[in-house]
């Protein structure tokens, strides 16, 4: 592996939601590029079973709590990467507006006034809406769904709040990550929970949607690559850029299973999902070949 152009510069890099499904990638990678880490959850230091458990610094913390200054708590880190977010996949649930929005704001705010300079933030592809076809970051959001309102709103204070403290913000899109560890909400969780019970049958929509997938550890790769690079900042679309139907996914990944028959349009399609969208990686791109720059 090729260390990450200037990574030895950054002392510390503070990661929450550590214990998440991407985090734990994210952690694994940073380590393996030997950049020095802070790890944050709610989980207690006993609980935790990841590879990187004795490889980082683990402090557990929740960060709703009332804290005069979390960047003093956490040591005064480098760079913030900012995972940390409750309640998902449940999308169309308000507390990501009543709750997640403004704890997220709250601490985000608090690192940034006590001298945080560098800000990583992920998003979400649903920041765009309804749009279909092929999404470029200067798109305007069109939020549909609480969980996607809240993530555009907290980007747009940010940017807002960069007006009055100096700091560098990079805004990920995550588009559509796919791995060991997902929700068991996810359609590949539930096929392998399927598959695990010996079910003749698998019930899904039509799968004639195009979404843009990407393996965690690429996802995982990409936002460890982003956040290390000094030229590109803002909104940066985190995907393959290749569309592909999510039949095409599901029978590409029981190809090498027991046989499954496939009950197609059995569910109606998402109602907040347009048909096709995948994202434009132009930006990507060139953020990631200059964090190869030695």
């Amino acid at each position: 592996l090729l260390p990450f152009m200037n990574s030895k510069k950054y002392k510390s890099v503070l990661v929450t939601g550590a214990t998440g499904f991407i985090g734990s990638y994210l952690i694994d990678e940073l380590v393996k590029r030997e950049v020095d880490v802070i790890a944050s959850s709610r989980s207690s230091k006993k609980e935790l079973s990841n590879n990187w458990s004795n490889e980082v610094n683990y402090i557990q913390a929740d960060l709703n709590e009332n804290r005069e200054d979390w960047y003093y708590f956490f040591g005064k880190p480098d760079m913030l990467i900012h995972l940390s977010w409750e309640g998902l996949p449940n999308y169309k649930e308000l507390f990501h507006l009543e709750q997640n929005l403004p704890s997220n704001y709250f601490f985000l705010k608090n690192m940034i006034k006590n001298g945080l300079k560098k800000v990583v933030v992920t998003g979400t592809c649903f920041e765009y809406g309804d749009q279909s076809g092929e999404l470029r970051e200067d798109f305007e959001t069109r939020p549909n769904t609480p969980y996607a309102l809240a993530k555009d709103c907290l980007r747009k204070i940010l940017e807002q709040l960069q007006k009055k403290y100096d700091f560098d913000l990079k805004w990920i899109r995550i588009f559509y990550p796919y791995g060991k560890g997902q929700s068991p909400d996810s359609i590949l969780s539930q096929l392998d929970t399927a598959l695990e019970r010996g079910d003749k049958i698998f019930r899904m929509s039509g799968g004639e949607q195009l979404r843009d997938y990407l393996p965690v550890e690429k996802v995982a790769e990409y936002i460890a690559r982003i956040s290390v690079q000094n030229k590109v900042n803002g909104i940066i679309n985190c995907c393959s850029g290749e569309p592909m139907s999510i039949r095409r996914l599901v029978e590409n990944y029981i190809d090498d299973k027991t046989i499954i028959e496939l009950n197609l349009g059995h569910y109606p399609y998402l109602d907040y999902e347009p048909m096709a969208f995948w994202g434009d990686t132009k930006k990507l791109k060139k953020t990631l070949w200059l964090s190869r720059i030695p």
